[in-house]
């Protein structure tokens, strides 16, 4: 595992390199355009370009918070953490929801103010050129500063990005209200930073409750799982792969644990040599370290247990909640029938067992019957 501890430590120095020069070019970006979007909103007297700086100085905020969350993440384990502390990231990306979220409500609440107690803007054809560069600049920043975070899985970053689109957003709205302004001498810049706030607002809670299922735990990625199962079987003489579990200790920090089926007849020393051989092939594809690798063990060379393995799989599989059947395996010499089975949430673990105890041992009362419910973790679809 050594090999794979070095692979491991280069790929996570890479990913922070990235992630830390990003934020520092948002860092940078979103002073200047602050300072420049200050001066035009405190001269024209607009408090939606005002509000569009402060914002921007957020965005800074966010780009600062997220290099010291990537920096605490990076932290080498210790006797307390002995797995790193690679999930500060998610909480610097909560912080970075949070804080978009309170911009989007100060900027509704401000808006909401000019709405009942106007004041006419002055713009100028220089202070409508500074708007209009600012919003390719928000519109380059949020697409590069979000393309590089879904690169190297940041949510911090992606949500930095995405916020920088909704700000150019926020700003051409800005720039037209200022047109329209200057051609008809109407004012419609409260009621479009309203309606822009509540976009703003509706983004924060959405990245906010993102970042929570992360925190949370969410279902594993269907293709990353299938890529696994399928490595793991593909090798002879693994007949299935099962149960794989992933463990998540921030971005790109996965552990899992996983059952494979092989044969009756295979020696401790041949299982060993398989076990360390699939733990480098599944790591060095998919970057995930297999902590754990069980087995269960198919019948060989009993025609009469391929027969009963068959019936007993028809019949669970007739519940629609049943979603998969492995690990059967039938002792003759003791009488027993063991075997897994996957239920949906549709139905509780202890009602599923309730029901398959009863017609299964009703076709075979000669066998005593151990059945565990699994529980739909990272079943192939």
């Amino acid at each position: 595992m050594s090999d794979n501890t070095t692979v491991s430590q280069a790929r996570e120095s890479s990913r922070d390199a990235v992630i830390i020069r990003t934020s520092i070019i948002g860092i940078a970006a979103n002073v200047l355009l602050a300072a420049f979007k200050a001066a035009v909103g405190l001269l024209s007297n607009s408090i939606a370009v005002i509000l569009d700086a402060v914002n921007n100085l957020s965005d800074a905020l966010s780009s600062i918070i997220t290099i010291v969350g990537t920096k605490l993440a990076g932290k080498l384990p210790d006797k307390k953490h002995p797995l790193g502390c690679g999930r500060i990231e998610y909480l610097s990306a909560m912080v970075v929801s949070g804080i978009v979220l309170y911009a989007g409500i100060t900027s509704v609440v401000e808006s909401i103010k000019k709405i009942f107690h106007p004041e006419k803007p002055e713009y100028t054809p220089i202070s409508l050129m500074i708007i209009g560069v600012a919003v390719l600049v928000k519109i380059v920043l949020g697409r590069y500063v979000k393309a590089r975070g879904e690169k190297v899985h940041s949510g911090s970053l992606v949500a930095s990005g995405s916020d920088a689109l909704f700000d150019a957003i926020l700003s051409a709205s800005v720039l037209a209200c200022a047109v329209i302004f200057m051609l008809t001498g109407i004012s419609l810049e409260a009621f479009v930073g309203a309606a822009i706030s509540v976009i703003i607002i509706k983004s924060g809670v959405e990245m906010m409750i993102e970042t929570l299922d992360e925190i949370l735990g969410v279902r594993a990625d269907s293709d990353q799982t299938n890529q696994i199962k399928r490595l793991l079987s593909e090798e002879e003489p693994v007949r299935g792969a099962y149960d794989l579990v992933l463990y998540n200790y921030g971005p790109d920090k996965n552990l899992g644990s996983v059952h494979i089926e092989l044969p009756d007849t295979m020696t401790v020393k041949e299982v060993d040599r398989l076990t360390r051989q699939l733990e480098k092939k599944v790591y060095r594809e998919t970057g995930v370290f297999l902590t754990g690798i069980s087995l269960y063990s198919f019948n060989t060379s009993n025609d009469e247990a391929a027969r009963i393995q068959s019936d007993v799989r028809k019949r669970v599989l007739a519940h629609d909640w049943a979603v998969q059947v492995h690990g059967f395996y039938l002792d003759g010499s003791t009488m027993e029938m063991t075997f897994d089975v996957v239920m949906s949430f549709d139905i509780r673990p202890d009602e599923g067992l309730r029901i398959l105890y009863e017609e299964i041992g009703n076709a075979y009362p000669d066998y005593k019957l151990y059945i565990e419910p699994d529980v739909d973790v990272s079943t192939s679809e």
